[in-house]
């Protein structure tokens, strides 16, 4: 199976003045893409050749893993954002309050975990089998579906998904990335 850069699901000036154009260019016409070429070179003739995104996440290693994971974990990035921000509303937000007693206490243990990533990686909401909300951090192209977690919202901590915009100030790109989260999306990926 060829795998192709997923478009965006919005206009590549659509998260300013969060995530400029220039960035998106970037990460995702570059970076992005890099993962899916990789990633195509790499299965030819191998036994994930016709394997899914998910079962590459799932069962490779290696180069393999490290591509297949990073344009799994991009696609989801990117699909989880272009939204005005705010708040979560029914469900979603009632699970948060759950897990994490308020909404702005949940965004303040994400960014937590976000800024305090050592190196690269992301900062993920999940959810476990028991339907509980849960933040965890994976370095590099890591994924916690690996761990048995439903993912349903991440933030790039790679220095690339930010630098041009905030260069060496993560805090600051944390801070203003709450204003593009698309919640709606968020609450579609709950069980």
């Amino acid at each position: 199976m060829k795998f192709e850069l997923p478009p965006l699901p919005y206009a590549p000036e659509a998260l300013e003045p969060v995530i400029s154009t220039q960035t998106i260019s970037f990460h995702y016409g570059k970076h992005h893409q890099a993962y899916v070429n990789n990633l195509n070179n790499l299965i030819t003739g191998t036994r994930f050749e016709n394997a899914s995104l998910e079962e590459i996440v799932m069962q490779s290693e290696g180069a393999i893993f490290n591509n297949g994971a990073q344009v799994w974990n991009h696609t989801f990035y990117w699909e989880g954002l272009g939204g005005k921000g705010g708040s979560p509303e029914g469900k979603l937000l009632k699970k948060i309050n759950d897990a994490f007693g308020t909404f702005e206490n949940f965004k303040e243990v994400f960014a937590d975990a976000a800024v305090k990533l050592f190196g690269s990686g992301w900062a993920w909401l999940v959810e476990d089998a028991e339907g509980i909300l849960k933040i965890v951090q994976t370095s590099n192209a890591g994924n916690p579906m690996r761990d048995g977690l439903k993912p349903l919202f991440t933030c790039d901590v790679w220095e690339h998904a930010y630098y041009l915009d905030f260069q060496n100030r993560r805090p600051d790109y944390v801070k203003s990335f709450w204003d593009i989260v698309n919640w709606d999306k968020v609450g579609e990926r709950l069980g």
